[in-house]
């Protein structure tokens, strides 16, 4: 098991202040916990950690975290396929869409978790 210390993902956390460290920590936590064979892939340039069915961005990815000053994006790279009935979902694009975390309670709540299951079910189905 690797530690904290070499994972990657500690560069996109650490980079947040230590609420949205927090948030990334959660969501990361989440995202494992749905999808216990989760392919994660780390930018920490750029501040973000995908996660997918396999390792292929745009194909095989659902879901991504990017740090900002004041919220975490909790991004879906076919979000726009996604059943999100309390409307948290952002964006206006083909396919992205995303949400902003701002605290713990937000990363929490009910609908992040229905809008990740949906869409690691939508990556799992489309490349079945």
């Amino acid at each position: 098991m690797k530690t904290r210390a070499k994972d990657p993902f500690t560069v996109v956390s650490g980079s947040a202040s230590p609420e949205l460290g927090r948030v990334c920590d959660v969501l990361r936590g989440l995202v494992t916990s749905l999808d216990k064979a989760c392919v994660e892939v780390v930018w920490p340039r750029m501040r973000i950690a995908s996660f997918g069915v396999g390792p292929r961005k745009m194909s095989e990815h659902y879901a991504y975290l990017s740090v900002h000053a004041s919220h975490v994006n909790l991004g879906f790279y076919h979000g726009a396929a996604l059943k999100d009935p309390s409307g948290i979902l952002v964006g206006t694009g083909k396919r992205l869409r995303h949400v902003k975390l701002r605290g713990l309670a937000e990363a929490r709540r009910p609908a992040v978790r229905r809008l990740l299951k949906g869409a690691i079910a939508e990556r799992r189905k489309a490349l079945a």
